[in-house]
């Protein structure tokens, strides 16, 4: 249905939705361009407070996927009238805490009534023109880097069925409250090719759209540099597996080729739905220890996952 709408057609308009990318980014001016995004999600832990500052951080994060600075943000609130209006105010009092640490106004919002409460926000920000960062742009020999573990959509099925740890919860809850702040200031500098945030679609969605429909391009992948959450390859083995991780599969398997049994029983995590998760970044070559030094030096450890090639393929090693 969505291929029905006609997309705008506008010289000021920069970054559509023809490339799936996080954000859309209109210029105002020579060196001025703002970019516009919208999230929303249903609760992923019990307390309200948390589920608001994951909210936050996940919608704002599609700002920082294209090398942006958030500016200001409306609520987006969807409420049972069966739920107290003083837990609505701890969530968005979590969603203020992420906003006031990403520098971005909180300026108002919308609320609806509905039988399953969501919230999110839509978010504006700026952005250079000329300094974008869009999920295509890679190169052959540019590092893929991740900067934070996998494996939310994990945890929270194994939360659900009542049996992660309250440990492996915590890490997962504060890895998914955390700003991707840092590692959009240091893509930034390090002269990032490409960005984007890993959420819904996992990680093999989000490297396939970096990879692009042509297949010149592919990625050489390393199973045992990826960064995991607590718990997640005991829960992976016992079958704690969202149901979006096969949707995701069926929708990105043909891009995704594994080399050895070891590396295939890691399969689903590859398309485990993420929220809030981390960026991807594609980092030109020689540019490597440049962005690893100023995440570092920001109190950010990223991860080298990868290199880009021409296979046309997320090859797993």
């Amino acid at each position: 249905m969505l291929a029905t709408f006609a997309p705008a057609v506008d010289p000021r308009l920069l970054v559509g939705p023809e490339t799936l990318d996080d954000a859309a980014v209109l210029k105002v001016s020579a060196d001025l361009a703002v970019c516009f995004t919208a999230d929303f999600i249903t609760p992923l832990v019990d307390d309200p407070w948390q589920w608001g500052r994951i909210a936050a951080a996940n919608s704002i994060s599609d700002v920082y996927a294209m090398g942006g600075k958030p500016l200001a943000a409306l609520n987006l609130v969807c409420w049972p009238n069966c739920l107290p209006l003083e837990m609505l105010g701890q969530v968005m009092a979590g969603g203020s805490s992420a906003a006031v640490e990403s520098d971005c106004l909180v300026v108002g919002g919308h609320t609806v009534d509905d039988k399953q409460p969501k919230y999110g926000m839509a978010v504006i920000g700026t952005v250079q023109p000329d300094r974008i960062l869009r999920n295509l742009g890679a190169k052959p020999g540019d590092r893929a880097y991740l900067t934070k573990p996998l494996g939310t959509g994990i945890i929270a099925t194994a939360f659900k069925a009542d049996l992660a740890t309250r440990d492996e919860l915590e890490a997962a809850t504060q890895s998914m409250c955390a700003l991707n702040r840092v590692a959009s200031e240091a893509a930034v500098v390090a002269d990032a090719r490409a960005l984007t945030d890993v959420t819904g679609f996992g990680l093999a969605g989000h490297l396939t759209e970096m990879l692009g429909p042509d297949r010149r391009l592919g990625l050489r992948l390393s199973a045992d540099a990826l960064p995991l959450l607590p718990g997640v390859r005991a829960h992976m083995e016992t079958g704690m597996i969202p149901g979006g991780a096969y949707r995701n599969r069926d929708a990105y398997q043909d891009r995704v080729e594994f080399g050895n049994p070891a590396c295939r029983a890691l399969e689903m995590l590859f398309y485990d739905p993420q929220t809030s998760g981390g960026l991807l970044a594609a980092i030109p070559p020689g540019n490597d220890e440049q962005f690893e030094r100023e995440a570092r030096q920001r109190g950010l450890r990223v991860t080298l996952i990868g290199q880009f090639d021409d296979s046309g393929r997320i090859r797993v090693f």
